[in-house]
């Protein structure tokens, strides 16, 4: 792991001190480095390239996704893993728990490029000092796009407010268009803590998922006669040794 820089010492302290934070993507920019993130625009491009998400199609909602599974020794690099099902247990997702849900994976070539590999590390950064005990982390990649449609909206969390099961989340913007709302509310013991709406490229959310619940409200499109999706990078991290 590498040494904390004073821009993420002071998103660190904030998710030890709230369970969350908001991070802008001018903040971001600079925690990343636009000069790690060489294959910027192949990678948000590939939100072009998701394959549906069958198994909410069934019900009428409307996302794509792509999946990839990490793992990483304490102080080891982050090795990406035979590509398996993603796993939520009933409790954690009352709409789709207790289920295999397979997903097309993250192509080899984004999942190996330099914007994902920063994305990871940069989190593993944050979120590591939190957890001292952890040797050895189970980490998973989101793609997802929502779209909504005329008369549908989209809906980023249809499970409601929840957890996702895992210790650490990162939810990083990489496109919006032609799309409203999509508010991130963030709540602890029934009670609203804070929140703020993703609206420009790589503003993100950290979350302490073990502290508090999160949740997105449901995307329109500002012209229902054109498409309109949000595209965000979801990370989590996990420690290895804990059921899902």
């Amino acid at each position: 792991m590498s040494p904390l820089t004073d821009e993420t010492s002071a998103l660190h302290a904030r998710v030890r001190r709230d369970g969350f934070a908001f991070v802008t993507a001018e903040v971001m920019r600079g925690v990343l480095g636009s000069s790690e993130l060489s294959d910027w625009a192949a990678f948000a491009a590939s939100w072009n390239d998701l394959a549906p998400d069958t198994y909410l199609a069934a019900s009428g909602r409307h996302r794509r996704r792509r999946h990839a599974t990490f793992a990483a020794e304490i102080g080891g690099e982050i090795q990406r893993q035979p590509h398996r099902a993603h796993f939520q247990s009933l409790a954690h997702n009352p709409l789709q728990g207790d289920i295999q849900r397979w997903f097309a994976p993250i192509r080899p070539l984004l999942a190996n490029g330099p914007s994902m590999r920063r994305i990871l590390d940069v989190s593993r950064n944050l979120f590591e000092p939190m957890a001292p005990q952890t040797r050895h982390w189970h980490i998973e990649a989101h793609q997802f796009r929502i779209e909504a449609r005329a008369g549908e909206p989209g809906e980023p969390t249809p499970e409601g407010t929840h957890r996702d099961g895992v210790d650490f989340v990162l939810v990083l913007l990489i496109d919006r268009d032609n799309i409203e709302s999509g508010t991130t509310t963030i709540h602890a013991d029934g009670a609203l803590l804070g929140s703020f709406t993703l609206t420009h490229a790589l503003d993100a959310a950290l979350v302490d998922d073990a502290r508090v619940s999160h949740g997105v409200t449901a995307v329109t499109a500002f012209d229902p006669s054109k498409p309109a999706h949000r595209d965000v990078l979801v990370i989590t991290f996990r420690d290895a040794q804990r059921a899902g």
